[in-house]
């Protein structure tokens, strides 16, 4: 009796650390994955344009196949090279941090561009779908290309969140590694889904609801979800350039140049306290939110040139071929 004892007593204790393990994974995933809350609010203002001109029943399909290649390349080819990565070549993080940063001023700095100068149209984006002879086709172009912007857009998160998590046991490390990959990728596509269908929901809810008020409130959201969607492409292009801007300054300063993270801090504490008492903190992190978004903004501009003219061309050639070979 008293081993059977001994016994229960041994498997509660196993079960009390592996919950403490399980809160461990979560509350570092949930840490991790707030780090990366720029690329996040990218990736989830992206993915809604490749749905764009398909009839409304293949568009949680098309969400659901993009999702499980997000997960895909997450868990299968993101999650080793991280693991291998903190592992085998710590050093190299905070560069490829640095290089992910760069990116996102980059596409923050294009989008912004892209806005104010004057440009053509004629980039075989999702608009022109309807002139596309072949739908089936041309879903499962959109799909490729939405996998292969995630991968970009995931090794970010990933890079982001591995920086994030806090030095542990390959296991532990692994499990949160895995919960980020799952969390983010539930939250991205399921925020896709829900604002791809709102429109839907909007029709609905003004053709079928019997209440007044209801059908109203459906009109609003029909007529309010293309709004929805600018505020939510802004939102994701001041994100991009100002967590760009702060993965490089911070990452200056860990490869020993301290002072522009010096001098943002320095800035933001003046700025912070002239604003009223109890907004200290708020006008702190504003200001060198904004001054991390201007840094981000113009090394943005200055990649602008060598992103398009150099590493887009050669990016094309080498993930271009298999797809002109399918077409013939």
């Amino acid at each position: 009796m008293s081993g059977l004892l001994a016994l229960l007593d041994d498997v509660a204790g196993i079960a009390k650390v592996a919950a403490a393990s399980v809160d461990d994974v979560v509350g570092q995933a949930a840490k991790a994955g707030a780090k990366a809350a720029g690329a996040v609010i990218d990736d989830a203002a992206v993915t809604p344009k490749y749905v764009q001109g398909f009839e409304a029943a293949r568009e949680l399909p098309i969400i659901w196949r993009i999702a499980r290649g997000s997960l895909f390349n997450k868990l299968v080819f993101l999650l080793p090279a991280g693991l291998a990565l903190s592992a085998f070549a710590p050093w190299a993080i905070p560069p490829l941090l640095m290089l992910g940063g760069a990116y996102l001023c980059f596409e923050g700095a294009e989008k912004i561009a892209h806005v104010i100068l004057p440009h053509d149209d004629h980039s075989g984006g999702p608009d022109g779908s309807h002139d596309i002879g072949d739908p089936r086709h041309l879903e499962e172009e959109k799909i490729e290309g939405a996998i292969k912007t995630d991968f970009i857009l995931s090794a970010e998160i990933m890079t982001i969140a591995l920086a994030a998590i806090p030095e542990s046991t390959f296991w532990m490390e692994a499990a949160t590694f895995a919960t980020v990959a799952v969390m983010i990728t539930a939250a991205v596509y399921g925020a896709v889904a829900l604002i791809v269908k709102m429109d839907d929901v909007g029709l609905y809810m003004s053709a079928n609801s019997p209440l007044a008020v209801m059908r109203w409130l459906g009109r609003q959201i029909v007529k309010g979800m293309p709004w929805v969607m600018r505020l939510l492409s802004t939102v994701g292009t001041a994100a991009m350039l100002w967590v760009g801007g702060s993965i490089i300054v911070h990452g200056l300063a860990e490869l020993g140049w301290h002072g522009p993270e010096e001098f943002i801090h320095h800035q933001a504490e003046v700025i912070g306290h002239m604003f009223p008492e109890g907004m200290v903190g708020f006008g702190e992190w504003l200001t060198k939110a904004v001054m991390d978004g201007i840094l981000g903004l113009a090394l943005g501009v200055v990649l602008i040139p060598i992103g398009t003219k150099i590493v887009g061309p050669i990016w094309s050639r080498v993930f271009g071929k298999k797809k002109t070979g399918a077409h013939h």
